[in-house]
């Protein structure tokens, strides 16, 4: 039998938020054993002068428990 577990973490990019994403994943796995999957709950801008300033996304992360 398999059991997963599910985190939410958030993550921030000046950049994108495919950068965002990426990040957080490869940041995830250094911490979290047996990760699976993810899927974004959340995608946010920070906006200055009109301008954006830093893309972020709240994600789930799912991942085996052993």
């Amino acid at each position: 039998m398999t059991i997963a577990k599910i985190i939410e973490i958030s993550s921030d990019s000046p950049t994108s938020f495919q950068d965002a994403i990426e990040s957080a994943i490869k940041r995830a796995e250094k911490t979290v054993k047996n990760v699976k999957g993810a899927w974004i709950s959340e995608q946010k801008l920070s906006i200055e002068g009109g301008n954006i300033t830093s893309y972020r996304v709240i994600m789930r992360v799912s991942f085996v428990i052993e």
